[in-house]
């Protein structure tokens, strides 16, 4: 029997630079989002803090990621994050908790130029 060892990954991410853009009709939706990689063959069950700058912190919002799946949560979307409504224009910050190490990544799209931009957010992570 073969033991499959997934490489890279870590069991603990934090993206400190949440801040919704707010939605302009009649332009693409602007959005922020977490792109969550499992290459494991389960599933990795994920716990999701949300950070507040003037409010009490949300915690242990559970999220699954199937065995070798991918899932984006976008985090304008109550349903993705555990029915939590995030207001746009609030500085906000998460943190990701995973039994199995995880790859994770942090992208807002921000259409309130004209020339919209969609990068990526630095993050930090360790390992138990």
């Amino acid at each position: 029997m073969t033991v499959r060892t997934p490489i890279g990954g870590a069991n603990i991410w934090y993206f400190p630079d949440g801040y919704l853009p707010e939605k302009t009709p009649g332009k693409m939706e602007a959005h922020e989002a977490i792109m969550i990689l499992n290459v494991h063959d389960q599933a990795a069950n994920i716990k999701l803090d949300i950070y507040f700058e003037n409010r009490e912190a949300i915690r242990d919002i559970p999220i699954t990621v199937g065995a070798e799946r991918v899932i984006s949560l976008h985090l304008d979307v109550p349903a993705d994050i555990g029915g939590i409504r995030i207001p746009p224009l609030t500085q906000y910050a998460v943190r990701l908790r995973s039994e199995l190490p995880i790859v994770a990544m942090f992208g807002r799209l921000d259409t309130t130029q004209s020339n919209m931009a969609y990068y990526t957010v630095s993050s930090f992570s360790e390992s138990y």
